[in-house]
């Protein structure tokens, strides 16, 4: 088949299809042009737009971890402190309740000692009322008994031998018991 065949065939081709090498190559050559233009001005913007956009997304997430994170450990940090707080009021109340029993035991004490000093006050009053009994006996006895050895003796002794003679009397008869 030679070149004039191939031509023949090229151009039979062509009028069935109806293209033309030369303006396939330049519709081709127009593409290539069209493509590195729109590459240029479109594209490479358009990337640089999506990158920046890109990153935006990328920092809003890194930013809501790193808040996720930080309200994890805020979270964390606010349980440990009612953990803590807990304890606290514990403790306080345990120190309450100790100062209450301290203050129970030291007014007890403080009862305790009045109590000891009344009833001492009183066993004293008891011993003092029992010598004044004792002594107004003792008075009433002698006066009775000098008014008995008067009768008796009929004769006058002095008040101050009645009474020596009663008190010995007394005293002797205390000695015996």
């Amino acid at each position: 088949m030679g070149l004039l065949e191939a031509t023949g065939i090229l151009d039979k081709f062509e009028s069935f299809v109806g293209v033309n090498l030369w303006t396939m190559l330049f519709a081709w050559a127009n593409l290539l042009i069209l493509y590195l233009f729109l590459k240029k001005l479109l594209f490479k913007p358009m990337k640089n737009m999506i990158d920046s956009r890109q990153k935006e997304i990328d920092d809003m997430y890194s930013d809501a971890e790193n808040a996720r994170t930080s309200a994890e450990e805020l979270k964390s940090e606010y349980e440990e402190k009612i953990s803590h707080a807990a304890e606290e009021s514990e403790q306080i109340l345990k120190s309450a309740v100790r100062r209450a029993q301290l203050k129970e035991e030291e007014i007890l004490g403080e009862a305790n000692s009045q109590a000891s000093r009344i009833l001492e006050r009183a066993e004293e009053q008891i011993e003092l009322e029992k010598k004044r009994a004792l002594n107004e006996v003792k008075n009433e006895v002698s006066s009775m008994a000098i008014g008995i050895a008067s009768a008796v003796i009929e004769r006058d002794v002095s008040a101050e031998e009645h009474r020596d003679l009663i008190d010995d009397f007394i005293n002797n008869i205390g000695n015996e018991q």
